[in-house]
């Protein structure tokens, strides 16, 4: 009965520390973040969401915010937007990871893209920080179509980009996030990258067809010049070095599979026609 009671006594000693650690969960209503949040609340985790509308509020360029944010944090998932590729990503990254572990932030996992050299160099920020790290490589987000920037193009039944027939393994958000709240939770992935995709390549032309069988309407691919694309996002007040983004797409260097989410989760990753039928089922494309 006495070792019954130590045993006890650990268990309730660990879950109370997990309950009283907090995880500042930076963009933590996106797309993987609201995701993580989620995942980790579910498990009895304390969780601060990092954002303009935060309590306290956190902005990535006003470092004023950082400090109240980060108060009693043991852990971050550092997103960044629009991209670890813009200007200016790199340094607000290496100044950050610095700040929150002389906070008292022990644990940091990134976000990061496959393919982008400039993000790179936000990845060695963290690790050079001396946290305890993980860095999680992502492909293109199957949410692009039901969450983001695709959304519009998807319900008008035209989906124009600068893609060519260039492919991409595009991941799901859910499995980023179980990714991510692994790293945060698990011990075994720190010092870790993981870079993830789907299990496919699929052409902006292939995901066309994918959402025409998943809404029984009829969604096309237009092939644009770059230049064309950086008109539509003047027009809608977006920047413009979002289609330099899409060079990665263009140049092949993330023309094939990885294998990160089965490496850390032991598991297949969702394919994007599952993704589309559960999506459609909500009537996000219903017009």
């Amino acid at each position: 009965m006495a070792r019954l009671a130590r045993l006890d006594l650990t268990v309730l000693m660990t879950q109370n520390t997990q309950n009283t650690q907090i995880t500042l969960v930076i963009g933590g209503h996106g797309k993987t973040g609201r995701r993580v949040a989620e995942r980790l609340t579910a498990q009895g985790r304390a969780v601060r969401i990092g954002s303009r509308t935060g309590e306290p509020p956190f902005v990535w360029e006003d470092s004023s915010t950082w400090g109240a944010a980060l108060e009693g944090v043991d852990r971050v998932y550092i997103t960044y937007y629009p991209d670890l590729a813009f200007p200016g990503a790199a340094e607000q990254v290496a100044e950050f990871s610095e700040f929150a572990v002389a906070k008292g932030a022990r644990r940091l996992v990134l976000l990061s893209g496959r393919g982008e050299e400039a993000a790179e160099v936000s990845e060695n920020n963290v690790k050079a920080s001396g946290a305890d790290w993980t860095i999680v490589r992502s492909s293109w987000f199957n949410q692009n179509f039901n969450e983001s920037f695709f959304l519009e193009p998807v319900l008008a039944g035209e989906i124009a980009l600068p893609t060519g027939d260039a492919v991409e393994a595009f991941v799901d958000a859910d499995d980023i996030a179980d990714v991510v709240v692994a790293a945060l939770t698990d011990d075994k992935h720190i010092g870790k990258t993981y870079e993830l995709s789907g299990p496919r390549l699929l052409s902006y032309s292939d995901v066309a067809t994918e959402l025409s069988k998943a809404t029984g309407r009829d969604i096309k691919y237009i092939s644009v010049t770059n230049e064309e694309y950086r008109a539509v996002l003047r027009e809608n007040g977006l920047p413009e070095e979002f289609a330099d983004l899409f060079t990665m797409i263009l140049d092949g260097r993330n023309a094939h599979l990885v294998h990160g989410v089965e490496e850390a989760l032991g598991r297949k990753p969702k394919d994007f026609a599952d993704f589309a039928r559960e999506a459609a089922a909500t009537g996000v494309w219903n017009v």
